[in-house]
């Protein structure tokens, strides 16, 4: 059985995606990674899973599964990856995303920008989740760094020189603290100005990739929760930039950023066994 797929990217955090409203293929935890492996498989840093919606006021169901097989709650880069399928598909401007981090609106700028409303943020310890009750804008662990929810958990580190850090085996140690009941994506932040930074992100379950759209949300918000950044910053990643406002009114985090659609293919499901 011959399974469609498309490989897009977001500023470098590429995605392999799936429409399983068509196919219905049964997932599991090796079939991912191979899928995921760029030896072995397709190649990528998630793939994404479109279902039909559950939800009557979305447009589709979408699940975001890290390249080590566990599943993530939200993804920004995948979720404008799926708004330009949605648009290259129905010619529509404007969606409703159903995530297990809840209905995520996105719109069409151009053809190759999208905008993505990632939610409100959550900063209460039960909700990034933490495992125990701390202050979330300053952790308890070296670098105090600050905490927050993007539909999954970030900690945010702030440093003077980002070339002195090194997110792998920091990121490596850091995302399965004991603080972090479920894991954290570690980011590490240098304020250029108040309405720029520059961002690297340890994804929890991906590792370092060239840009994680969760993560310069999470940045932005905890920089303005620190006094650091004005609402609107532009976020300069190794893959690209991303430009985050946190609406004051709405308490809502909206992303803009570039997509591509690198090929399209088929592949033989009896290749991924089960």
């Amino acid at each position: 059985m011959n399974i469609p797929f498309y490989k897009m990217h977001g500023i470098g955090n590429d995605f392999v995606i799936i429409d399983n409203s068509v196919n219905s293929i049964e997932l599991s935890e090796r079939r991912i990674k191979t899928l995921c492996d760029r030896r072995y498989g397709i190649g990528c840093d998630q793939l994404i899973v479109l279902s039909q919606p559950k939800d009557s006021n979305a447009d589709i169901y979408v699940r975001f599964f890290n390249e080590g097989g566990d599943e993530a709650g939200a993804c920004g880069n995948g979720s404008r990856c799926v708004a330009a399928w949605l648009h290259h598909k129905y010619q529509s401007k404007k969606f409703i995303m159903q995530t297990n981090a809840g209905l995520l609106p996105a719109e069409v700028i151009d053809s190759h920008t999208m905008r993505v409303n990632m939610g409100q943020p959550k900063t209460k310890w039960q909700e990034i989740p933490l495992s125990r009750d701390v202050d979330t804008l300053n952790l308890p662990l070296a670098g105090e760094p600050a905490a927050v929810s993007m539909g999954n958990p970030h900690a945010t580190f702030f440093v003077e020189d980002l070339s002195t850090v090194d997110p792998v085996f920091s990121g490596k140690m850091l995302e399965k603290d004991p603080l972090f009941s479920e894991g954290a994506n570690i980011g590490f932040v240098q304020m250029l100005d108040r309405q720029s930074m520059r961002v690297r992100v340890w994804e929890r379950g991906a590792g370092l990739t060239l840009a994680c759209g969760s993560g310069a949300c999470a940045s932005v918000v905890n920089a303005v929760r620190r006094g650091l950044a004005d609402r609107y910053c532009e976020v300069k990643m190794d893959g690209g930039n991303l430009i985050i406002e946190w609406d004051e009114e709405t308490n809502n985090v909206l992303m803009t950023g570039a997509v591509h659609f690198s090929f399209s293919g088929q592949f033989s499901l009896e290749n991924y066994p089960l």
